[in-house]
């Protein structure tokens, strides 16, 4: 398909990569930005209900997300430390931030929670394509 070989990819990379998002994640919304994220989202922590839903989706969401840098990195020819960071960083802004300015355009939800959501994926993306690219 395309040249793309799925099955050669460094799925350690993409796991390790996939679990490092996901722990910047702990760190971007507990002491980071946690309060002014629930604070944008209209909350405080009495209103979150414990659940091992929104973590599940997360970490899904995570891992589909680094599949898919890793899978154009490899078609573009892309390896190395610089560019896994400039790749991430441009999809991150590119299609992230920029999709979910559009949303928080039409939905209302205010830009401080879009600086606070897309500031942190575009963040992992950075961080899932410097870990890839290092790995490649």
């Amino acid at each position: 398909m395309l040249g793309l070989d799925i099955a050669g990819l460094n799925w350690w990379a993409i796991l390790v990569a996939t679990a490092a998002a996901f722990a910047l994640g702990g760190l971007w919304y507990g002491p980071l930005f946690g309060k002014a994220w629930l604070a944008a989202l209209g909350k405080n922590e009495d209103d979150i209900q414990p659940s091992p839903q929104p973590f599940i989706v997360s970490a899904v969401a995570a891992l589909i997300t680094c599949i898919v840098v890793a899978v154009l990195m490899q078609a573009l020819g892309m390896t190395g430390l610089v560019a896994g960071l400039l790749f991430g960083l441009f999809t991150g802004v590119g299609f992230i931030a920029t999709s979910m300015a559009s949303d928080t355009a039409f939905c209302g939800w205010g830009w401080k929670l879009w600086a606070i959501q897309a500031g942190y994926r575009v963040s992992y993306s950075v961080l899932m394509g410097g870990i890839l690219g290092i790995w490649t």
